[in-house]
């Protein structure tokens, strides 16, 4: 196996057989894949996580990771970044101003688990239900404009391409057009990379909308919604409780983005035109 580092080591070429099933044709091939690998989230110091995820773009990974926790309030506040491979996989080394890492510290001894489901440090129901802060951003939209960035995520998804087995979470201006994109093995790091880059190149979440190759759960709701941006695309379905969580927030909400419909769950400000 080899890292391309034309993909920012994002992905292995692997021997592989194909196997003729509907149709003849065995061959020897080699597949490029995806890399999946456990990357040790520190924060001072202090072990906070071990997600599992594609290790390119890791600095804007750790810039939206710390923002959805809550660990910092804006980019700035995070003093430095450090990424580096470590035997079986990545560490992500993310230092702090001392009282933004007693937060750091408290969250850390809350957790209850580790992985991407969104629910770690959780300790009940109602932490999971708390309200969310209501939406105030507004964008002008149209349905052009939606139809506009499904057709061009392709071309901002080059390990999708390669792999065919990451998502992708773009930004995109009311007129539809792709200002940045992020890929990863998981939708949840995908959109903290997203908007961990966003927060890096000063590109403010509520001046435009946001697009996922994924099915809509509830934690995107979420994270889209603590980044301050007032719309969601999903290619896929939603659950029950990310429609509940947009509407409660105010979020326009549009899923099942293909490229001859979409199901438009919450438009509480009438932004599509």
């Amino acid at each position: 196996m080899r890292y391309d580092a034309a993909m920012n080591d994002a992905m292995i070429d692997l021997p592989v057989q194909r196997l003729g099933l509907g149709e003849p044709g065995d061959a020897e091939l080699t597949r490029s894949i995806a890399i999946e690998a456990p990357v040790s989230i520190e924060v001072g110091g202090i072990g906070y996580a071990v997600m599992m995820a594609t290790p390119s773009d890791l600095d804007d990974y750790a810039v939206g990771f710390a923002l959805n926790e809550g660990l910092v309030e804006t980019a700035d506040q995070i003093g430095r970044i450090d990424a580096h491979p470590i035997e079986g996989g990545w560490a992500l080394r993310i230092w702090l101003p001392s009282e933004r890492n007693a937060i750091a510290l408290e969250r850390a001894r809350k957790r209850v688990s580790e992985s991407s489901c969104g629910l770690c440090g959780i300790e009940n129901i109602e932490e999971v239900l708390r309200p969310l802060p209501p939406l105030t951003a507004r964008i002008a939209t149209n349905r052009t404009a939606i139809a506009a960035a499904l057709a061009a995520l392709h071309d901002h998804q080059p390990l999708g391409r390669a792999t065919g087995a990451v998502h992708a979470a773009a930004f995109c201006s009311p007129a539809g057009d792709i200002l940045l994109a992020r890929e990863d093995v998981g939708r949840h790091n995908a959109l903290d990379k997203l908007i961990g880059a966003l927060a890096r190149a000063g590109i403010d979440a509520a001046s435009g909308f946001i697009l996922l190759s994924a099915r809509c759960s509830y934690e995107l709701v979420e994270k889209t919604v603590r980044a301050g941006c007032p719309m969601l695309v999903t290619i896929s379905a939603p659950t029950s409780l990310a429609a509940e969580r947009a509407v409660q927030a105010g979020l326009t909400l549009v899923t099942l983005a293909r490229t001859d419909s979409a199901l438009v769950v919450s438009d509480p400000h009438g932004m599509i035109a």
